[in-house]
């Protein structure tokens, strides 16, 4: 694969000024942990071109260290002193010192960090209570589109929005079904499953894998003939980096229309937001598996005044022209009141910019550079909805919300279509028939300078009564969970199957729980790459 350019100016400066830094001022300047010295001159003794070698490890003595650390720390409640960081930063381009940072690790006893994206609602990619080597992929991104086979390979490293690019450079109707983020990585993405706005016509990112280059703990690399389907099932979607390190993903692209059309309309309860999200749960999950309407909720001020409402805004996306849409929803949910005049025709890419809160117009550029997409400082939680909520438990919702302080924000996605076709152990995410809608609850901490504040406290609290309250209407036995917004609250016990299957099950279910220790078992019997959450070995 060709190796691309850092498409982040942030990056370009960062790694620029790191390579300032010869070898010796990193292992020998004052400052420097024997451990650390000791782990730098085990990759010096294996690496052909020390030089080259140099401008690709970094430790705190460098001045481009906390930089290169803080640029894809993608959740700001993270960028404090008191956040433990790695020992040193490896930022490879290849492959070779991918397995030599491997093989040192485990010689100078450092556990190991795989960070692609950044994303990670835990920080486990980049933070650890314990001597960690942090891998950075952020120099192994290339994404190469083969158009004559509708497929893609794209490294490690590379971001959602880099990929997006790349293959409407090539292509106005092939896309990947992927997230709406455009700095997630690649890595983690396709890791956890990945969801967004064509899972109901075309499934997870991770169901739309067709091969992968995977380096096992002993740095030796596959490809999906060679590791077998049992290691290719648990890859896709049960925490690929609990197995070892996804090089690349080789994708297959689906067709879209050169033109989607999107609406977005916002309704306070006062002008019936409740009996329109009632309706909502049955028609979303069931319309034409081409419609995605997702929604987003909050607490407002009516006016000038303190009275509180709460406010829904029905997100769409159809795959084809207003036309169509507009007599789609005559038939099936003409209560909603979707208009020509709020309906824009757009592209694919177009789409996903304006989902993101951005103005269609604005250049599709904006996806390939990190800097250009906001960070998040906020606490988020998953549920999946099964059984329609009803009214009276909706209001009981509404009054929660208005209880915040405006720091809330909560959102559905809905599933049905292809997402229904799936079994639910096709591959490691289970979260398939019988979901009507995937419910995300978030407070951010803005204006406050830590997450620790009373008021951010509070804003926790809030968040930990809300799912209290959710309790009867979400999903049971397990009440479950999507990994790849991992949630500590959940618990991180891993000695016995008992712990380790409060968290686990919810992630995966059982079966593919069960299923997901045993791969683990035969790949990383010692349980070299293991962080809070990562699949055990008993």
């Amino acid at each position: 694969m060709k190796k691309s350019l850092l498409s982040s100016s942030i990056f370009i400066l960062v790694l620029t000024l790191s390579f300032s830094f010869p070898w010796a001022a990193i292992s020998s300047a004052h400052g420097v942990t024997p451990r650390s010295e000791d782990f730098i001159h085990c990759i010096q003794s294996n690496s052909n071109n020390v030089t080259s070698i140099s401008k690709l490890i970094f430790t705190s003595v460098n001045a481009s260290f906390l930089p290169i650390w803080q640029v894809a720390v993608e959740n700001t409640k993270f960028l404090k002193l008191s956040t433990p960081k790695p020992s040193v930063i490896v930022t490879p381009v290849d492959e070779t010192l991918i397995q030599t940072a491997l093989y040192c690790a485990k010689k100078h006893g450092y556990e190991i960090r795989i960070r692609s994206g950044g994303h990670d609602a835990e920080g486990r990619s980049y933070t650890a209570n314990v001597p960690f080597v942090m891998i950075d992929l952020t120099n192994m991104r290339s994404v190469d589109v083969d158009l004559a086979k509708k497929t893609v390979w794209a490294q490690g490293g590379a971001t959602l929005g880099e990929l997006y690019y790349s293959i409407i450079q090539k292509s106005k109707t092939l896309f990947f079904p992927a997230g709406l983020c455009a700095s997630v990585g690649v890595g983690g993405h396709m890791g956890g499953g990945g969801y967004g706005n064509l899972m109901r016509k075309y499934g997870t990112a991770s169901d739309n894998v067709l091969d992968a280059r995977f380096m096992d703990v002993n740095g030796n690399i596959f490809n999906r003939k060679s590791m077998g389907e049992d290691l290719f099932w648990a890859i896709r979607g049960g925490g690929a980096s609990s197995f070892g390190i996804v090089l690349a993903w080789k994708l297959k692209l689906v067709r879209v229309p050169k033109k989607v059309t999107v609406f977005m309309l916002s309704k306070t309860l006062e002008e019936g937001a409740t009996q329109l999200f009632h309706k909502y749960q049955y028609v979303a999950p069931t319309i034409d598996k081409n419609l995605h309407i997702r929604t987003v909720m909050s607490g407002q001020y009516i006016g000038n005044t303190t009275k509180k409402t709460v406010v829904i805004t029905f997100q769409g996306v159809f795959q084809g022209r207003s036309d169509t849409l507009l007599r789609l929803l005559d038939q099936k949910f003409p209560e909603l009141g979707v208009t020509r005049e709020i309906c824009e025709e757009m592209s694919i890419l177009q789409s996903t910019i304006a989902f993101y809160g951005l103005p269609s117009s604005t250049p599709i550029e904006i996806v390939t550079n990190r800097s250009g997409i906001p960070k998040v400082n906020s606490k988020s939680k998953i549920d999946f909805v099964r059984t329609p909520i009803p009214k009276s438990g909706l209001r009981k919702i509404w009054r929660k919300i208005m209880e915040s302080d405006g720091s809330e924000l909560l959102g559905s996605n809905p599933f049905g279509g292809r997402m229904a076709e799936y079994s639910e152990t096709a591959i490691p995410y289970p979260h398939r028939a019988g979901v009507l809608y995937q419910l995300f609850k978030n407070v951010n901490f803005y204006n406050q300078p830590s997450d620790t504040t009373t008021i951010a406290l509070k804003r926790i609290a809030w968040l930990d009564s809300l799912e209290k309250l959710l309790t009867p209407y979400v999903s049971k036995n397990p009440r479950e969970a999507y990994s790849n917004y991992a949630d500590l609250d959940l618990g991180v016990g891993n000695a016995t199957y008992e712990e380790a299957s409060v968290w686990g099950e919810r992630y995966w279910k059982r079966r593919n729980f069960k299923k997901l220790i045993r791969i683990k078992a035969k790949v990383d019997p010692e349980n070299f790459l293991r962080y809070p959450q990562s699949i055990p070995v008993f």
